[in-house]
Formats: structure tokens, sequence, C-alpha cells
């Protein structure tokens, strides 16, 4: 439909529909949709979402779109769940969390606890889980239905709920929660404050979301795109986005120039040098790019751990294998073109070295911008790249002057 069209759909429809459709939207299209609505018919909307779905609406408006908003919810206990979820970073627990849950209080009966449920499921989607709490609200574990169904129901839930139960705080970044999430197998995860009080609960549907965000941003930073663009997006936009990482191969490019420059002796006595630069920069910059794939990848995942000089004789050992393999064949190549067999023999040393070298930048740099708590997925692409093209001519055109004399 054109946007007017959707507009005209979205103010026809009632808003138990429409809620749930502005929340599948588009954030872009959804944004310029809610700027033609009043602050009367975007409350109608919130009322109908879960207190995570409002407080994202809320939080896409202006300060002063928001309290007009505000005023408009009857639902007081609701504006109260949406000011306290706006609070929290949204890259945190408290952020994604919602506030519709099932809790029961250790102390009730198995009767008492059905009853409480039934009333509390009402304003609950889906429930994934019962909590178990104390009189204070602090979580004590979680409940299992089938234990429910066939417990006396005179029995206390003190007696029957498992202790043991997952959960993250409300200040956890996200990249903890889906981790937990993902290692446990869980479709939803309670959320605690400091004190281990229960405050609210995150889903699956939530988490797969930050997940499949993280994924993009994660491919635009390897590709060299330094912000969260679309294909439909203004040219400005764009080239905002890609130029940055364009500039700095330039420069790399540039320096490369300079390097071979210092060298020219070696392009005057052995010209041949000269076609296999691109070979070298090209072997660098894939080493060092699957290198730091890998490597932020399992950053991703928690999965790099252990000692790292562990890591680096393993990177080392790979890429000697590696390299000596390339080596030969370059070798075999020389000897089949007949090549000044100690041309040839210069191109698999450099080469072998280059590997080396490139695996351990690859290896290296992701997990120290990590530590540094910067997001090593800028690591790959155009970073590495670059990187490895300038050490790669570096060294080639060195061990060349070293082997060959000049």
């Amino acid at each position: 439909l054109s946007f007017e069209d959707a507009v005209y759909i979205i103010k026809l429809l009632d808003s138990e529909k429409t809620s749930a459709v502005l929340m599948e939207l588009n954030e872009d299209i959804r944004e310029k949709i809610l700027q033609t609505l009043s602050a009367k018919e975007i409350a109608e909307e919130v009322e109908e979402l879960d207190s995570d779905d409002a407080a994202d609406i809320i939080g896409e408006l202006s300060e002063e779109r928001q309290e007009a908003v505000m005023s408009q919810i009857e639902d007081k206990e609701q504006v109260k769940e949406i000011e306290e979820l706006l609070t929290y970073d949204e890259d945190s627990a408290g952020g994604l969390m919602a506030k519709e849950l099932v809790k029961v209080n250790e102390n009730w009966s198995v009767l008492k606890c059905v009853r409480e449920m039934r009333m509390q499921a009402e304003k609950v989607t889906r429930v994934h889980s019962i909590y178990v709490v104390d009189d204070l609200d602090k979580l004590k574990g979680r409940l299992s239905l089938k234990d429910l169904l066939i417990t006396s129901t005179k029995t206390a839930i003190s007696e029957v709920y498992i202790p043991n139960v997952d959960f993250v705080n409300v200040h956890d970044n996200l990249d903890e929660v889906s981790n937990k999430m993902r290692k446990y197998d869980l479709e939803a995860i309670p959320v605690v404050d400091e004190n281990g009080i229960l405050v609210g609960r995150i889903t699956i549907d939530d988490i797969v979301d930050f997940i499949k965000d993280e994924a993009e941003k994660d491919y635009q930073m390897a590709a060299g795109i330094s912000q969260d663009v679309e294909a439909d997006d203004s040219i400005m936009d764009l080239t905002k986005a890609r130029l940055p990482w364009l500039v700095l191969g330039l420069l790399g490019g540039l320096g490369s120039v300079y390097i071979m420059r210092g060298f020219d002796e070696a392009l005057a006595t052995h010209v041949e040098l000269f076609f296999f630069t691109p070979l070298i920069a090209a072997m660098a910059g894939n080493v060092g790019v699957q290198s730091s794939a890998i490597i932020v990848q399992g950053l991703a995942n928690d999965n790099v751990k252990g000692s790292l000089f562990k890591r680096l004789l393993k990177e080392v050992g790979l890429a000697l294998i590696n390299g000596l393999a390339l080596g030969v064949l370059v070798i075999l190549f020389g000897a089949l073109t007949q090549m000044d067999q100690q041309v040839a023999f210069t191109i698999a040393i450099s080469m072998l070295l280059v590997i080396i070298v490139a695996a351990l930048v690859g290896t290296f740099v992701p997990i120290i911008l990590d530590k540094k708590g910067i997001d090593p997925a800028i690591a790959t692409g155009p970073f590495i790249t670059t990187s490895n093209d300038i050490f790669g001519i570096f060294l080639f055109f060195f061990i060349a002057k070293l082997i060959l004399n000049f």
C-alpha cells in the first residue's frame, strides 16, 4: 500500500489489531506513521501492547510527545511500568524485559497458587514459566506445571518448587543475556534487580530480534559500513556509512605505494617482483579476514577462552601448515613457468611469513578490541585487510632485499 493508504488502514481498524501490526513494521515506517497519529490514538495503540513493546513505541517519540501520550493512557499501572522500563539502557536486560509474568509466593498452597495464576495469566500473552518469590518479591526459584498438577492442593509451594533457576540482572548487557538463553535453551529468563527482586522477564522472541539486529550490524561492519543502513536509505546516509572505511582503504593504499617506492631498487633489478605484489597483498588480507572472522564469531558466542599463549601456538602452527603448502605451490608454479628459482623461493618465503603475521593480526586484534570494550566486529573487513596489505607488502620487499641482495 501507499503510505497514505497504510495510515488510513491503521486509523480504520481497531487498536487490538493495529498495535500488533505497528510492532512488526520497519522502524522508519513506524516512526512516520506515529507522526500522523494524535497522542490519544497512540495511547490507544500502546494500551493494547505488553509493557516492553509499549516502552519501545513510547521511546521512539520526542519527550514532548511522550508526555502527551502518557497522559492519555488510562491504566496508570501501565504508565508506571513504561516509565520504569524507559529508565534502563536500551542495550541492557532492563531495557528489553517485559513486566508481564506469572509469579507465586513460596508460602502459598497449591490451591491459592492456581487461583492467583488464573488472575495473573489474563495479562500475560504466553506463560513460559511460573516464578516463585518470597514475601519481599525476591526470586527463589521456578515452579513446574507438572508438579503443580500432580501435587495435593493443600501442599505449600515451598515444598515443590525448583530452587535452581537461571536469571539475569537488569544491568546485564544483552550479549550476556543471549548467551545464557542460548546455552540453557531457555524460552524465557527472569530479570532481577540489585537486591534480587524479580522485576520482569525476557522472552525468546525478543532476544532473537536482538541477535538478528546484532548479526546485521556485525555483517555491515565486516563489509566496511560504519552505521546501520538499508538499501532504500538516502544517498547521503549511505555515503556517510561507507565513506569512512573507503578513506581508510585509500590511506592504506597510499601507504603501500610509499613502501614500494622505498624499495625502488628491487623494482629496477627484479621487475618480476612487481607482478607478485597483488598476490602477496591478497593472501595477507584473506588470511587476516579468515582468522578475525573465526575469532569474532567465537567472542560473540563466548567460546574464546583459555590461554592466549596456547592460541598463539595454534595460530602459528596453522599458519605454518597453510604457508608451507601455498609456498610449495608457488615454487612448483615457478618451475613450470621457468621462473628464476631464487625469485620463486623469495616469493614462497615471503608468503609464508606474511600468512603467519596476518593470522596473528587477525586473531589478536579482535581479542584486544574486545578486552577494551570495543565491538570486535570492527576488526574484520577493511580494517584487517588494509593493515595486512601494508604488512604484507613491506615483508615481501624486505625479505626480497635480504635474499636477492639488492
